[in-house]
């Protein structure tokens, strides 16, 4: 059973009003005004609940530390800007990319990585 807390409550916040995967230090600074005090222990530890319940799931990308999103967002595409080092997401249209795979190819789960700059 999880403890319904003021720093919880504002991790929480950060990932609905955030749209984007997030570094753990990312949600620290977002959430710090939600809840003064915060820290960077008291961050990874809420995001290993939250994964752990199945509210948050890991974006692994090439190089980088684990980032955070939540898990009812079918996103499956990222994009790394060079110059912020901020990530993006969006949805991939699997059926156009199983239209370029063999016929007897079945596509169970498609992750693309993209980096370049965001103007």
């Amino acid at each position: 059973m999880t403890r319904k807390t003021q720093q919880r409550s504002a991790i929480r916040q950060v990932f609905d009003e955030i749209e984007r995967p997030l570094s753990a230090p990312e949600v620290l600074q977002a959430a710090q005004d939600l809840a003064p005090g915060l820290g960077i222990a008291t961050v990874y530890r809420n995001i290993k609940s939250m994964t752990a319940e199945g509210l948050l799931k890991i974006v692994e990308l090439p190089g980088d530390p684990n980032r955070f999103e939540r898990a009812d967002r079918p996103r499956n595409l990222y994009f790394r800007c060079r110059n912020t080092q901020k990530v993006f997401s969006f949805n991939a249209d699997v059926p156009r990319l199983q239209s370029l795979l063999p016929d007897d190819f079945k596509i169970e789960q498609a992750v693309l990585f993209v980096e370049g700059t965001r103007s």
